[in-house]
């Protein structure tokens, strides 16, 4: 079970990111983009509380775009 919840983890994880991405690069400003990625998080997940959608959006992004942009971090295990 904790691989299937996993699983669907990462795929919510990979489709935030890809949102992100593709709004940034159609133009659309970070705090946009943002707070877009956490409506569709949550319209996945709405048993999450908004502060806890904008935590883990904000950690994806985070790991995802800023830290990739620099180099993959010695831990990542996500390429």
């Amino acid at each position: 079970m904790v691989i299937q919840t996993n699983s669907i983890y990462r795929k919510c994880e990979r489709s935030v990111i890809t949102a992100y991405k593709e709004l940034r690069e159609a133009g659309i400003g970070e705090v946009q983009a943002f707070k877009s990625c956490t409506t569709l998080y949550r319209i996945h997940h709405p048993e999450s509380s908004i502060n806890e959608a904008r935590r883990l959006v904000s950690e994806w992004i985070d790991h995802h775009v800023h830290h990739h942009t620099k180099g993959s971090p010695p831990d990542c295990r996500c390429n």
